[in-house]
C-alpha cells in the first residue's frame, strides 16, 4: 500500500522509467499504459496493490526495483507499504491493536445482516472470522448491498474498536471490527445447495455430492484442521522417544491380519495381484531384524470388512511402533506417559490420567463387557448368581440347576429406580433381539426400603437385599440382569452397561480415563 505520493516514489519512478528497467516492461500499448498508470499521480497504489492494466506489472515493477538495487532503500521509506495483492492479514489476525490501520482481508462471506441500512458481513477464512461493516457512506456499500453467502470477496478498510456492549467475547477479533473502505468480488456464487452457516442437518447424500461445501463447515473443519495437529504431536512426541519414522511400502503381498484383503491386479504381470496392506507388521518386523531400533508409522491400514462405529470402513490410519531388545514393562513406561501428554495438549483442560491402570482382559470382560471399557462410565458389573441359585425366580434358577457354565450378572444403576426408566431399558433390550432385561428397583415405603419389581416378588425380601447390599445400591436406585453363559452375553451386558451409564448421566465426559488391557488371551 502507498501511503502517500512523495517525491522519493516519483522519482525512483522516472529513474526506472528511463534506465533498463523500462525494457523489461509489457511491450507496445500495454506497456505505455503501465507506465501512465505509475507516473498518474494517485495510480501508484492501483498499480501496485489491485489488478493493475497489465497482469504481470507489479512483479515486473518490483523485480526492476530489486534488480537496480533500490528495493530495500524504497520499502524502508516511511511513505512506501506494498500491501499483498489478497491479503495483509488473516480473518483471526486483527486485534485492538490494530486499530487505525488500513488493511487488507480475503475470504468467504459466512453471512450477511442488514441492521436498518447499515451491512454487517462476517467473512470468514481458514483462521477464524472478521466482521465487517459498510454503512451507505461507504464507497463500498453498492458492492456490498450485492454480496451472499459463500461469495470469496477481497476488503481493503479500516480497523476500528468495537462499542463496549458490541464487543464479542467468543470471537478472537471481537474487540474490532473492519469499516469497508473497497470490496472486490473475486468469485460469487449460485445458489447454495447446502448451507455452510448454522450447520442445518441435511441429508448425507447431499453432503456427500457437495463435500466441498460440507467441508467448509465449521464443525467438519475443526475435526479436519484438529487431526492433522494431532497426528503432528505424535510426530513430535515419538521423535522425542528416540523413535525415527519410517514409511513402508503400499503395494505388497497378502499377508493375512484377521480380514479380508483390497487387491490390485498388476499390469505387468497379467493373472497376478498386490494386496493393499492391513498393516504394515511383516515390513516393521523386517526393519527390527535389520537393526533398526525404534520404528513408527502413522500407518494406512486397508481392510475388506464392515464399517464400525470408531473405525471407517475400507480404510484407516494408525499410530504403529516397533521397538526392539525391551520388555512388556519397557512398551508400558514409554507408551503411557508419551500418549497421556498427547491428549493432555487437545484435553482443553480435562483431566488425563496419569498412571493408566493395567487391567486384566478376563476382568475388564466381567466388569464392562468389553476389551475397551469407558472407565468414565462408574457402573461395574457383579456376578450374583448364588442370589438367585434355588430362588423363585424359576427362570434363572433353572438355568443355573442345568448348566453349570450358566451365571447371572448385575448391573447397578444408581438413581435409577423408577418403573418407567426400568420398562425403557426393558423395550431397549427387546429392540436389541434379547427376550428382555429383568430388574428390581429400590424404593421406601415408610420407614423401610424395600425392592419392587416382577424380580423382587419371585425371589423374595432377604435374597433382594442381599443384592443392594453387594451391589451397595440405596433408595431410588436400580438393578438389571443378564443369564446364560457369559461368554455368549457379556457383549449384550457391556451395551445394557453403556446404556443406563448414558440414560442416566452418569457418564463423566469431562475427563479422559485410559487405561492397558492385558493378559489377552490367545485366540
Amino acid at each position: 500500500m502507498l501511503r502517500d505520493e512523495n517525491a522519493v516514489l516519483l522519482k525512483l519512478t522516472d529513474s526506472f522509467i528511463n534506465t533498463a528497467g523500462a525494457a523489461k516492461l509489457p511491450q507496445r500499448g500495454d506497456r505505455s499504459l503501465a507506465i501512465k498508470a505509475y507516473q498518474t499521480p494517485g495510480c501508484a497504489r492501483q498499480a501496485l496493490t489491485n489488478r493493475s492494466v497489465h497482469a504481470l506489472f507489479r512483479p515486473i515493477f518490483l523485480s526492476a526495483l530489486e534488480g537496480l538495487g533500490a528495493l530495500a532503500a524504497v520499502s524502508a521509506h516511511p511513505g512506501f507499504e506494498i500491501m499483498h495483492r489478497y491479503r495483509s492479514h488473516t480473518c483471526a489476525a486483527l486485534r485492538k491493536t490494530d486499530v487505525g490501520s488500513t488493511v487488507r482481508i480475503a475470504g468467504w462471506v459466512h453471512r450477511v445482516r442488514d441492521h436498518g441500512g447499515v451491512l454487517f458481513i462476517d467473512l470468514r477464512d481458514h483462521y477464524g472470522i472478521t466482521q465487517v461493516v459498510a454503512d451507505p457512506d461507504s464507497p463500498a456499500f453498492k458492492t456490498a448491498e450485492t454480496v451472499r453467502g459463500e461469495w470469496v470477496i477481497r476488503i481493503d478498510g479500516l480497523v476500528k474498536a468495537r462499542t463496549e456492549d458490541t464487543v464479542n467475547k467468543t470471537m478472537a477479533t471481537g474487540e474490532i471490527e473492519l469499516y469497508a473502505q473497497e470490496i472486490e468480488i473475486l468469485s460469487a456464487a449460485k445458489e447454495l445447495p447446502l448451507p455452510v452457516f448454522g450447520e442445518p442437518e441435511y441429508p448425507e447424500d447431499v453432503r456427500l455430492k457437495y463435500r466441498f461445501l460440507d467441508l467448509r463447515r465449521e464443525t467438519l473443519h475443526k475435526n479436519i484442521v484438529k487431526r492433522t495437529q494431532v497426528i503432528s504431536a505424535m510426530r513430535r512426541e515419538m521423535g522425542g522417544a528416540g523413535f525415527t519414522e519410517y514409511t513402508t511400502p503400499i503395494l505388497t503381498a497378502s499377508s493375512p491380519e484377521g480380514a479380508r484383503d483390497f487387491l490390485v491386479p498388476s499390469r505387468i504381470h497379467p493373472g497376478t495381484f498386490y494386496a493393499l496392506p492391513q498393516a504394515p507388521q511383516q515390513y516393521k518386523q523386517l526393519l527390527m531384524v535389520a537393526g533398526f531400533d525404534r520404528y513408527f508409522q502413522i500407518a494406512p491400514c486397508f481392510r475388506d470388512e464392515d464399517p464400525r462405529a470408531d473405525r471407517l470402513p475400507g480404510e484407516f490410519y494408525q499410530l504403529d511402533l516397533e521397538m526392539s531388545f525391551v520388555t512388556q514393562e519397557d512398551v508400558w513406561n514409554t507408551m503411557g506417559p508419551l500418549m497421556t501428554k498427547v491428549f493432555e495438549e487437545f484435553a482443553e483442560g480435562k483431566p488425563v490420567t496419569k498412571e493408566w491402570p493395567r487391567i486384566p482382559y478376563d476382568e475388564a470382560i466381567r466388569k464392562y463387557g468389553s476389551d475397551k471399557p469407558d472407565l468414565r462410565n462408574p457402573i461395574v458389573m457383579e456376578a450374583v448368581t448364588e442370589h438367585f441359585a434355588g430362588s423363585g425366580f424359576k427362570v434363572f434358577a433353572g438355568m443355573i440347576a442345568s448348566n453349570p457354565k450358566v451365571q447371572v450378572w448385575a448391573i447397578p444403576a444408581k438413581t435409577g429406580g423408577s418403573r418407567a426408566f426400568c420398562d425403557r431399558m426393558n423395550a431397549w433390550a427387546q429392540s436389541q433381539g434379547q427376550p428382555g432385561l429383568g430388574y428390581i428397583f429400590w424404593r421406601k415405603e415408610g420407614d423401610k426400603l424395600e425392592g419392587a419389581g416382577p424380580l423382587a416378588k419371585n425371589i423374595g425380601e432377604e435374597r433382594t437385599d442381599a443384592i443392594r447390599t453387594q451391589l451397595g445400591l440405596d433408595d431410588g436406585d436400580a438393578c438389571f440382569f443378564v443369564a446364560g453363559e457369559p461368554e455368549k452375553f457379556y457383549k449384550f451386558a457391556g451395551e445394557a452397561r453403556t446404556k443406563a451409564g448414558e440414560e442416566l448421566n452418569l457418564v463423566d465426559r469431562d475427563r479422559f480415563e485410559l487405561c492397558w488391557i492385558v493378559d489377552f488371551p490367545f485366540f
